[in-house]
Formats: structure tokens, C-alpha cells, sequence
């Protein structure tokens, strides 16, 4: 009894609170690198209101181009909220409604890589990209996701384990 208990109730924190997710990719190093895995909050939005800097998972989209097959959820972080007109300016920085936007979570000297034409982000979507700007398929090339696509907030990095890190 006590076997099956443990089973439902894990069950139960896996598909309602939270997830742990692998990184394939390098797109959100040196933040994240391919192999550390992370555990996502599942209700953290239900809570508050997606904020920009968090690091999300989301579904992919069909209109997402899908270089590996196996990959069906994405982690990229939250650059722009809706309504919200987004561009890069001519040397490479972001900007949010015409302000650059400060993102210390990139290494020193890093360019946002491909440009971002102007344009505004429609109501219930999110502009999402990945630290690693030069290596990352994001909101640049499918446009913005809806909410209805994020999945969790990532909030631990769990492995490896020497470099555990918690974003609150």
C-alpha cells in the first residue's frame, strides 16, 4: 500500500507541479549546456504573470522548424511580454517600446546575434530567445509563442549537481 501511495503521489507531482527537463541543445549556454538537466514549476504561472528574464519550457509549435524529431519541448528565456514593441537596434542590443533592455545573464561583450525587425508582440504570445544568440532557433525565426504553448518556469538547475543553481 505504502509502494502505491509513493507511486500516485509521484505521479501526481510530475503531472501537476513539477517536471524535470534535459537540455539537447546549446542555445541557452553559458546559462545552460547540453546534458544539465532542470526541474520546471508547473503552476508557477498560475500564480503570477510571466515575467521577462524567466526561463520557460514550452511545446513546440507546428510551424517550428524541428531539426531532431525527438525534441518536443523547447527552453528558451522571456525577452518580450505582449503588446510590447520589440527590435534590435543597429549595434546588436535589444530593445523593448525604443529602451534597451538590460540582460546580464549574457557574457560580457555578447551580441544578440541575427537582427530582430520591429514589430509587436500580439496579445497572449511571449518573444522568447536563447542566451547562446548565434546558436539558437527561438522567437527570431517562429515568432512569438502563446501561452497556451509554455509548459513551466525553470527554477533549479538539479544536474550536474556541482553546478546546482536555484533562480527562484
Amino acid at each position: 500500500m505504502i509502494v502505491v501511495v509513493a507511486l500516485v503521489g509521484a505521479l501526481l507531482i510530475r503531472t501537476v507541479l513539477f517536471q524535470a527537463f534535459f537540455i539537447p541543445s546549446a542555445s541557452m549556454e553559458p546559462t545552460l549546456k547540453i546534458h544539465d538537466r532542470i526541474l520546471v514549476n508547473k503552476l508557477s504561472y498560475d500564480f503570477h504573470s510571466v515575467h521577462r528574464g524567466d526561463i520557460v519550457v514550452f511545446r513546440r509549435s507546428p510551424n517550428m522548424a524541428e531539426a531532431d524529431g525527438n525534441i518536443k519541448d523547447l527552453v528558451k528565456r522571456v525577452i518580450g511580454l505582449p503588446g510590447e514593441t520589440i527590435q534590435s537596434t543597429p549595434d546588436g542590443h535589444i530593445a523593448i517600446n525604443g529602451q534597451i533592455i538590460s540582460e546580464p545573464y549574457l557574457p560580457p561583450g555578447t551580441l544578440p546575434g541575427p537582427p530582430v525587425p520591429e514589430q509587436v508582440i500580439p496579445a497572449g504570445h511571449y518573444w522568447v530567445m536563447g542566451d547562446n544568440r548565434d546558436d539558437s532557433a527561438d522567437s527570431r525565426v517562429f515568432g512569438p509563442i502563446a501561452k497556451s504553448q509554455i509548459v513551466g518556469r525553470a527554477f533549479i538547475l538539479i544536474w550536474p549537481f556541482s553546478d546546482f543553481r536555484w533562480w527562484g
